[in-house]
Parts: C-alpha cells; structure tokens; sequence
C-alpha cells in the first residue's frame, strides 16, 4: 500500500486492503479484507471484521458495523447504513464448490438503513432512503421510504429522507400527516 494512498485514508495496520480502487477520507479498521476489484468511495466507515468481496462497490459516505461481509454482486449506494452483523446473500441456491456463472445483484440505494442482524436475500432491491429494522430477514424488493421489519420483513410504514417515522397513514408520532413523493 502507497504512503499517499495511507495518508488519504486512516487505514488500521492490521487490516487487509488489496483494493487500490478506494476514495478518499475513509476508516477502514481493523480485521477488515477488502478485496482487488472492489470499489469503495470516499468518507466511508468501515468498522472491524467486515468482508468485501470483489464485485461490490460501495458509495460515499457509507458505514458498515462491524462483522458484515458483503459479497460478490452487492451494490451499496450513497449514504447507506448497514448495521452490525447484516448478512447479504447472493446465491439463492448455494451448493459446496458449484457456483452460478453470475451471482445475483443486490442494490442497497441511497439514504438506506439496515439494521443489526438483518438478512438480505440476494437479487433484491432496497429503495432510497427505506429502513429496515434489526432482525429482519428481507425477501423481496423494499420500495423507497417505506419501513420494513419481521420475518419475513412486512411494510410497516413510511420514513422521511430526515429519519421521521410515519405509520400506515403517513402520520408521525404526534399526529401530524405528512406527504412523501414515493419513488
């Protein structure tokens, strides 16, 4: 690793970066691989003991809690959060040392939010600024600013790009009715 590349990036010594395709500004910590092809943009945190495989890229100003790894045909957009121990998929019928000629694409778009322990079935879309609360195990696609939880997730309600919880009838917990432009 370059002493320019170290010093755009605060980059823990005990970490595995063989990727040279990564922005600037980013906190890659420590335990973390991060492997050649992968892409990652600038002003990310990546806490310990996240796994990134090669055919994913990752956004700007993202963060990854720690114990995620994020596979082959993950695509995380701008300002995602994705919470500690989120499991991504991307083969919906795994078998030992047969593998699919592609893996299926999974797109967290901007603004999302995953919670703890959440499970991402591969091959799906979250939408821009939804939320996906801790413990969920997502099977199918979420549309955007729509809050999802359970298991399997069911639409719970809706969220505004600022983090306001709304329930099924566009209110927030004061009472007051909102309107989002649904993507």
């Amino acid at each position: 690793m370059n002493l320019l590349f170290q010093k755009m990036n605060n980059i823990h010594k005990l970490a595995d970066v063989q990727s040279s395709q990564i922005g600037d500004n980013n906190s890659i910590w420590q335990f973390c691989i991060i492997l050649p092809s992968a892409e990652i943009g600038n002003n990310c945190n990546i806490c310990a003991h996240v796994f990134i495989e090669n055919d994913v890229k990752i956004g700007n100003n993202c963060t990854i809690k720690s114990g995620v790894q994020i596979w082959d045909g993950v695509v995380l957009e701008d300002d995602v959060f994705i919470g500690p121990n989120v499991t991504f998929t991307n083969d919906l019928i795994p078998r030992s040392k047969v593998y699919p000629t592609n893996f299926l694409k999974t797109i967290v778009k901007k603004g999302a939010s995953i919670g703890a322990n959440s499970t991402i079935i591969a091959g799906i879309i979250i939408g821009q600024y939804s939320f996906v609360g801790a413990g969920s195990v997502v099977t199918k696609d979420i549309p955007s600013n729509t809050l999802w939880y359970g298991n399997p997730a069911k639409h719970k309600g809706f969220i505004l790009n600022d983090g306001t919880i709304l329930d099924m009838k566009m209110k927030d917990k004061f009472g007051n009715t909102h309107q989002i432009n649904l993507l």
